[in-house]
């Protein structure tokens, strides 16, 4: 199986709860996909219509600030903008997390 089945399969708890209130057009209207392949990378939320990426950082994050910032570079090379959440953000304040992404919208 490729890499974004195998994600979409074993999403974390983080990303079950957001991909539940932007799937099926739920936010605004607007198509997310989850998982989808931009370059070699893989990202998390990505709504191509709006050049919009979703990224949810766990704490692994912290070791991996270079790959995080070289993968930033080149979807904003490509013409996407890139927000950031933190798991503890989606899991304890979704609403301020749909609002930011409202906002970029």
């Amino acid at each position: 199986m490729h890499r974004a089945g195998e994600l979409r399969k074993n999403q974390t708890p983080a990303e079950a709860k957001l991909w539940s209130r932007l799937r099926a057009h739920r936010l605004a209207g607007v198509g997310f996909r989850r998982q989808h392949a931009i370059g070699n990378y893989i990202t998390d939320f990505c709504a191509p219509s709006k050049m919009l990426v979703i990224e949810l950082d766990g704490s692994q994050h912290l070791e991996q600030e270079e790959y995080d910032a070289e993968r930033t570079a080149f979807l904003k090379s490509k013409g996407y903008r890139v927000l950031r959440f933190y798991n503890n953000d989606v899991m304890k304040n979704i609403e301020k997390v749909l609002e930011v992404i409202l906002e970029n919208l």
